[in-house]
């Protein structure tokens, strides 16, 4: 496949290019630039996390799988066309659960995917993308335009669904309509959480759930709750 003619959501493996990228350039692990650059600025230092230190496991809310949620999982995954790449890459019985997150070594894993955050500490970095916080800015506005601005869009080479991308930001809101929803950066995890800003309104949201859900209904409401709201 010729580089940039596909799209295909691998959040892994960007994960672990950044990582290393981040390593080279600083000679530091991405956690502690993530800690030193980013959330000690804004005060979210015990809050916002890519590898997280054992002694803070504790603080953590365990996370728990839907009631259902096994049979709505086998219900979606039957409903996918059979040849898509995701289920080369790992057999379903691999895919994301409560029990994976809640690993010791998942949570202490130092790659930027799979971050363990507050909805507080994830909305007040989005907010620090957007504008100042407390004094803090994270990107100027040229490198902010930059990051948000369509950079492919297609179907999904793994999941087989359109999508449309920034520079490492999906864009449009928790359905990722970006017809909708063209000024929305952000992206969603595991479970049914989701994180954002709005270039357009200047405003930043998240959610984060540790019932893990297998949609976006809970963000997309919400979503709709804050768009109805402005």
């Amino acid at each position: 496949m010729e580089p940039g003619t596909k799209v295909g959501y691998h959040a892994y493996t960007f994960g672990y290019i950044v990582g290393e990228v981040v390593r080279r350039a600083t000679g530091k692990p991405i956690s502690q630039v993530l800690q030193e650059e980013v959330a000690g600025p804004l005060s979210v230092d015990k809050e916002l996390w890519f590898g997280m230190p054992a002694s803070e496991h504790h603080r953590l809310a365990p996370l728990e799988d839907e009631p259902g949620a096994a049979e709505m999982a086998a219900q979606m995954l039957a409903s996918m066309p059979p040849d898509l790449p995701m289920f080369k890459s790992a057999p379903p019985e691999l895919f994301p659960t409560a029990a994976f997150g809640n690993r010791a070594d998942t949570l202490a894993a130092d790659i930027p995917a799979g971050g363990k955050t507050s909805a507080r500490a994830i909305a007040r970095m989005y907010a620090a993308l957007l504008g100042e916080v407390d004094g803090v800015r994270l990107l100027p506005p040229e490198r902010l335009a930059e990051a948000t601005a369509i950079s492919s869009s297609g179907l999904d080479e793994v999941f087989g669904m359109p999508t449309t991308w920034g520079l490492g930001y999906g864009i449009g809101g928790p359905g990722g309509d970006a017809q909708d929803a063209p000024t929305v950066f952000g992206l969603g995890g595991v479970g049914g959480s989701f994180a954002c800003g709005d270039t357009a309104s200047g405003i930043a949201w998240a959610v984060t759930k540790n019932r893990v859900s297998n949609d976006f209904s809970t963000s997309t409401r919400l979503g709709q709750l804050i768009t109805g709201a402005l």
